[in-house]
């Protein structure tokens, strides 16, 4: 019988903590933890999700989401197609 391993992550713009499936994007965790995070598109391109990793490492199944290579060294995300590899610590939108 396979183990799945749930990890967590916390959105600090909302002081939220909840669980991750290994095969939830970030985003859907956040939603059904009850986060309002904002979206649209859900595909990586519209960039409304947009927020800063601020602890902990994500993947993409795609080649290269809706970022600039500038967004990504700074640890910008888009968790409509992120998924975590460890917990994560996330903020709402660009950092000030």
């Amino acid at each position: 019988m396979q183990t799945i391993s749930l990890l967590t992550a916390v959105s600090e713009s909302e002081d939220l903590q909840v669980d991750i499936e290994p095969t939830d994007t970030l985003l859907a965790a956040l939603e059904m933890g009850g986060s309002n995070w904002p979206s649209s598109c859900r595909n990586g391109a519209c960039r409304t999700c947009i927020g800063q990793l601020r602890q902990g490492e994500v993947r993409y199944e795609m080649e290269w989401p809706g970022l600039t290579a500038e967004e990504k060294a700074q640890g910008y995300v888009l968790p409509c197609v992120a998924y975590a590899c460890t917990p994560v610590v996330v903020r709402q939108g660009y950092a000030d």
